[in-house]
């Protein structure tokens, strides 16, 4: 397992680099096969005074899954890192938890693979993630084709979070969205 750690407005110096190592190595007791960890640290200045730490884990293992975990604390670094670990476990039991139908009423593991590995260790579920998905509602979108900078003014007409639209220089459906720290980000789908 690969551990890239990188960090913005934040040294990591080597009590913090082996810290976050120490936590990650846990990991792949409970999912197999893990190719990489990216870690995100930083620590961002707020516009009404502090300082707000975040840790983002990203998990990716060799059959392409790519599990994602977030935290932000007005604490610090480490308290922002233990509670990325924790959502990361949860979304590990999530997703060793997915069951695909085999016909009819009859369901089987996704991956039988992880059926038999160790159980996750407990931890505190503070309600961010539920048991099961839902969709409740299902919504036709018609969209006109426009270019980047359209779907920009098209979202700010909106007041949207997200904008789904097809781009007209890339003759791809695409998705954009704000980004909490300001400005946008664009999803470009490609099929693998």
């Amino acid at each position: 397992m690969q551990i890239q750690i990188h960090a913005r407005n934040l040294t990591v110096d080597q009590k913090l680099q082996d810290y976050v190592e120490k936590k990650l190595n846990k990991l792949d007791k409970y999912l197999p096969n893990i190719a990489e960890v990216h870690v995100d640290l930083a620590i961002e200045h707020q516009h009404r005074g502090g300082e707000r730490a975040i840790a983002q884990l990203t998990v990716r293992n060799e059959r392409g899954a790519i599990l994602r975990a977030e935290d932000k604390r007005e604490t610090e670094i480490l308290a922002a890192v233990d509670m990325a670990v924790d959502k990361m476990y949860r979304q590990i039991s999530q997703y060793k938890s997915k069951r695909r139908r085999q016909g009819g009423d009859r369901f089987e593991v996704a991956d039988p693979e992880l059926a038999g590995l160790e159980a996750l260790p407990a931890v505190s579920d503070d309600g961010d993630l539920e048991d099961a998905a839902e969709i409740i509602r299902r919504k036709r979108v018609d969209m006109m084709p426009m270019s980047e900078e359209e779907a920009v003014e098209q979202i700010s007409l909106l007041d949207h979070d997200f904008f789904m639209f097809y781009n007209v220089n890339t003759s791809k459906v695409n998705v954009l969205y704000r980004r909490e720290n300001g400005g946008f980000g664009l999803l470009e789908a490609n099929i693998s």
